[in-house]
């Protein structure tokens, strides 16, 4: 085995499918990572899927891409010999394969072949739970299989329909495949519709509810929902394994010394994000498109942590997410780094008002993380006096369930009162 080839030490009981990673390391590519850790990235991949044994893994450089087999002849011949002493049922790709490489691999190794793009959205559908999430992954996984129904496997080039004596051919297999696809599609989208227009009305609500929304996003387990869990008190699955969480998860958290917010804990991002699965982040998302703070959760100790919070930034700008919103970019697991390393980032997060350098597993930082949330939110307020009359009870009971009145007289006609709010609570008030 080459020293790009590792073997992977299963602990976790047993597993179903013996696989095998590869990561294709092109040397024409002008934006390639360290190769090493994109493999143990992909090998992470494949581990989140309970029902895989991951067997071994292995970088398999290349000066270009064959366009029928994606690697040389001699590279395949290799990787055979391999896939047969190690009994391999399964091998993942790292990176895009068409469909035409896809069909010929197969064939040439005798194994399943799933690109990045097939095992995230396998990770996707293992991991989804609400009603929402799940048709979401299905459609995205719909619309991955509809584009590999051109020349993807050769039962499909075979015709059907009629006897041959009279008129055309028939349909095709691959059309009626695609037409199946195409059906399953609409109804999926009739069905997500009904869920959707469920999903504005319960936010209609919340949006009656005077707490902030603060949202944490990041890479994949950089340690968002370890963070969710040490403020909220929540039980969100937090472990070391990517797309832990899945589902967004929402809980109240009263902030110290501040107001009480909505704390968000989102599905974690990953560089070449299956365009697939784009639409279904956006909608996942939702909440994220409409907080009113950001905290941009990063696992400072990675090699690639650069690199993976550029990746956050690009997906968020392509959800659309609002440049105004103020982010906090918090850098987590200082408690996997040695002191020196650890203080030196005190250092320069202490520079920037908007980064903090935490542990979410130790504690450290936390306290002034919600602090700085708490100044954040409170800094967009404003005082406004208010005049209201005896009939009024309604009005002044809210103002002061949200605890924004700070000066209150009783006048001959009511109540004159000094508030301070948000401009969002103002909205409020203004539709009681």
């Amino acid at each position: 085995m080459s020293k790009a080839a590792f073997q992977i030490d299963n602990t976790d009981g047993p597993r179903v499918t013996r696989a095998w990673v590869l990561h294709p390391d092109i040397r024409t590519n002008a934006d390639r990572r360290d190769p090493d850790a994109a493999l143990a990235e992909a090998v992470s991949l494949a581990r989140a899927l309970p029902a895989l044994e991951v067997a071994g893994a292995q970088v398999v450089p290349s000066r270009t891409v064959d366009a029928g087999k994606l690697f040389g002849k001699g590279k395949i011949d290799e990787l055979k010999a391999l896939m047969h002493n190690e009994e391999i049922e399964l091998v993942l790709v790292d990176g895009p394969v068409s469909p035409v490489q896809q069909r010929n691999l197969e064939k040439a190794w005798g194994v399943k072949l799933l690109d990045r793009t097939g095992l995230i959205l396998e990770i996707f559908s293992d991991r989804a739970a609400t009603r929402e999430g799940v048709l979401q992954v299905e459609m995205a996984a719909l619309n991955y299989q509809r584009t590999r129904l051109v020349r993807a496997w050769t039962h499909l080039e075979r015709q059907r329909g009629g006897l041959g004596f009279v008129g055309g051919p028939g349909e095709t297999q691959i059309e009626a495949d695609r037409r199946a696809i195409d059906e399953q599609l609409v109804r999926l989208r009739r069905q997500l519709e009904k869920v959707v227009k469920t999903r504005a009305l319960h936010r209609a609500a919340r949006a009656k509810v005077p707490f902030q929304i603060v949202a944490l996003v990041g890479y994949t387990n950089a340690g968002k929902s370890t963070l969710f869990n040490r403020l909220t008190g929540a039980e969100v699955m937090a472990k070391d394994m990517l797309f832990a969480t899945l589902d967004p998860t929402m809980r109240s958290l009263v902030l110290p010394d501040g107001p009480e917010i909505i704390l968000s804990d989102t599905v974690g991002f990953i560089s070449d994000l299956p365009t697939e699965l784009v639409a279904a982040f956006r909608a996942t998302l939702e909440e994220v498109l409409a907080a009113d703070i950001i905290v941009h959760v990063r696992d400072i100790s990675h090699a690639e942590s650069d690199e993976q919070a550029a990746d956050v930034r690009d997906i968020l700008t392509s959800l659309g997410v609002d440049d105004g919103i103020r982010t906090f970019e918090v850098w987590n697991k200082l408690d996997l780094l040695d002191e020196d390393a650890a203080d030196a980032l005190r250092q320069r997060a202490a520079r920037d008002e908007d980064t903090l350098a935490i542990s979410a597993i130790s504690g450290e930082g936390l306290d002034t993380l919600q602090r700085a949330i708490a100044e954040a939110l409170q800094g967009a307020t404003r005082v406004a006096d208010l005049t209201l009359g005896f009939a009024e009870g309604k009005k002044r009971a809210w103002l002061f369930d949200q605890d924004v009145v700070t000066e209150e007289a009783q006048t001959d006609d009511g109540f004159a009162l000094k508030v301070r709010w948000s401009a969002k609570q103002e909205a409020q008030f203004q539709q009681l």
